[in-house]
């Protein structure tokens, strides 16, 4: 259902409000960890199970949810998930032990895989042909943003209040959310199709889809490795104040807004060529960064353009997901962006986990070239698929003079 650009961009923002939204939710335990280990009298590391038990319902919950509710109407299914991600972070702020806070977790985490998982193609659904990357980007702005600008403030929420306040927070967040996607997203959106068995099975056995995603969990987990690690980075290798930190990792998240809506217009037309470019870039940058972390002004300069590049690629490779999904395997195309969304997930706990060995074992600073071997790998798989499909473009080209 395609709007006018008045009316897209409105939708566009509900989406953004609540990517916000969930964005926040996701990594905003990851500050408070301290905080919710000394009130519930518990280990750090049993504490650590809000950020893996998230995770892992966000990749194994998107694309089961996104197939069980593909008849349900995309505004109803949307207005539902933000019931259940508010019901969820209230769970979380009224949690008075570890078992329900986990559950909380779990179920906030349902709500953000199918969300990420249909909003793609919603975004893309509302716009031009032509549009599609960049309206993904729009959306994925609110994630972007939740990052670096919502985690912060619920941090600092939890430091001040207690770490209930910040749950309690963006509960108040997902309302707001609500009533966007309540006031702003059209009722006449297209329904999602039920996915045979069969075509489910298509789309993870096909090699080119496999590919894609594994793309995705390289190209983009690859930055996680540092990202994880980068207010110790900084603080620690730069010598930089843990407040000026802070002020630098508002200005990661702006380079980070900037790169995503540049990406979404770079991957317009062939996202393919876009996003070899910008992985190639990005394993230069972070390999950069290991030797400008211990200069001040080096490190800075390396890091915005780190930020740049971070989620550059997102809407490239959920528009290359999509495109193949609707060749190979059209009946599970809602399905293909939960996957992909499901590989985002991997490759943030993939990098997050290579990154963790590499600063325990050899330095801070070397996280930034164990990331750089990440993102290569993207980069040679990203050529592999570009000379795929130049190879089928020359065998339709053949065909259709024969």
């Amino acid at each position: 259902m395609m709007l006018d650009s008045k009316r897209s961009s409105f939708a566009l923002l509900a989406l953004a409000i609540s990517a916000f939204a969930i964005g926040t939710t996701e990594f905003v335990s990851v500050g408070l960890l301290p905080l919710i280990a000394g009130d519930l009298h518990i280990s750090l590391k049993t504490a650590g199970l809000t950020v893996t038990l998230y995770a892992l319902g966000v990749t194994f919950g998107a694309p089961v949810l996104t197939s069980l509710t593909a008849a349900v109407s995309r505004k109803t299914l949307l207005l539902a998930l933000m019931l259940l991600f508010i019901a969820g972070n209230s769970l979380a702020a009224a949690a008075d032990g570890i078992a329900l806070l986990l559950t909380a977790r779990v179920i906030s985490a349902l709500a953000h895989g199918l969300f990420m998982s249909i909003a793609s193609t919603i975004a893309a659904d509302l716009v031009a042909e032509d549009r599609r990357a960049s309206a993904i980007s729009i959306m994925f702005t609110g994630l972007t943003v939740a990052t670096v600008t919502g985690v912060p403030l619920g941090t600092f929420l939890g430091q001040q209040l207690g770490w209930r306040a910040a749950f309690a927070a963006i509960a108040v967040t997902g309302i707001l959310a609500l009533l966007a996607n309540l006031l702003l997203i059209p009722a006449g959106l297209r329904k999602g199709v039920r996915t045979p068995v069969r075509e489910q099975v298509k789309l993870v056995t096909n090699g080119r889809l496999l590919l894609a995603f594994a793309i995705t969990a390289l190209g983009y987990g690859g930055t996680f490795a540092v990202f994880t690690y980068l207010s110790p980075l900084l603080h620690e290798i730069s010598g930089f104040s843990e407040r000026t930190v802070a002020g630098i990792l508002v200005v990661y998240g702006i380079a980070i807004a900037i790169g995503n809506i540049a990406g979404g217009k770079a991957a317009n037309r062939k996202p393919l060529n876009a996003l070899l470019y910008m992985f190639m870039a990005q394993a230069v940058v972070l390999f950069i960064l290991t030797f400008t972390a211990p200069y001040p002004a080096a490190a800075l300069v390396t890091v915005f353009f780190m930020g740049l590049l971070a989620f550059m690629n997102v809407p490239g490779l959920q528009i290359f997901v999509v495109t193949l999904a609707e060749r190979y395997a059209p009946a599970a195309k809602d399905v293909a962006s939960a996957v992909n969304i499901a590989a985002f997930n991997a490759g943030i706990a993939a990098g997050a986990y290579l990154g963790g060995i590499v600063a325990s074992r050899i330095g801070l600073a070397d996280t930034a070239w164990a990331g750089a071997v990440m993102v290569l790998l993207a980069v040679l798989l990203t050529a592999w698929s570009r000379k795929l499909e130049r190879k089928d473009a020359q065998d339709a080209s053949a065909g259709k003079a024969a």
